[in-house]
């Protein structure tokens, strides 16, 4: 009985790590060539951001293939890069946080995610993205950051 709850538990873990954000895939590239399942890849996502109209961050990373990767069991390598532009007229109709997670998206079965985090340079008019990759044990330090000024009549609210 407890194994079946221990079970339970874990599959709701995944299905609410699986809703959120969704990437829209732009494309990808074989890496390395795999008999059974799909290649290893490199994947480029898109993600509007969903606070400020105008903005959407492009995320390359890796993809991990095999059997294991086919059946959504790999965990994928903690490197990302990341580049947010201006795609439109930026607007923030609401206040936003000095800083928080705009998309998250596992990696791994349970304990693997790749984030990406805004941060607001009210000083520079500027946001600023950042993408990581955590465990719930150990994160790594690779990272990649990108900036996207705003033009200086469109001052960014922020929550105080």
């Amino acid at each position: 009985m407890r194994g079946r709850a221990l079970l339970t538990a874990g599959l709701a873990v995944v299905l609410l790590g699986a809703s959120g954000a969704r990437a829209e895939q732009i494309g990808a590239v074989d890496t390395v060539f795999k008999l059974i399942g799909p290649d290893h890849k490199i994947v480029v996502e898109a993600y509007d951001d969903p606070k400020v109209q105008g903005v959407t961050c492009y995320v390359s990373r890796a993809k991990t293939g095999g059997i294991k990767g086919g059946l959504g069991l790999a965990e994928d390598r903690s490197e990302a890069s990341i580049a947010c532009r201006q795609t439109g007229t930026i607007q923030i109709p609401a206040p936003i946080k000095q800083q928080e997670e705009v998309f998250s998206e596992r990696t791994s079965l349970l304990f693997k995610r790749l984030r990406v985090v805004r941060m607001a340079d009210a000083q520079r008019n500027t946001l600023v993205y950042m993408t990581y990759s955590d465990r719930v044990i150990e994160g790594s330090p690779q990272n990649s950051v990108t900036a996207v000024p705003v033009p200086h009549s469109t001052p960014i609210p922020l929550n105080k």
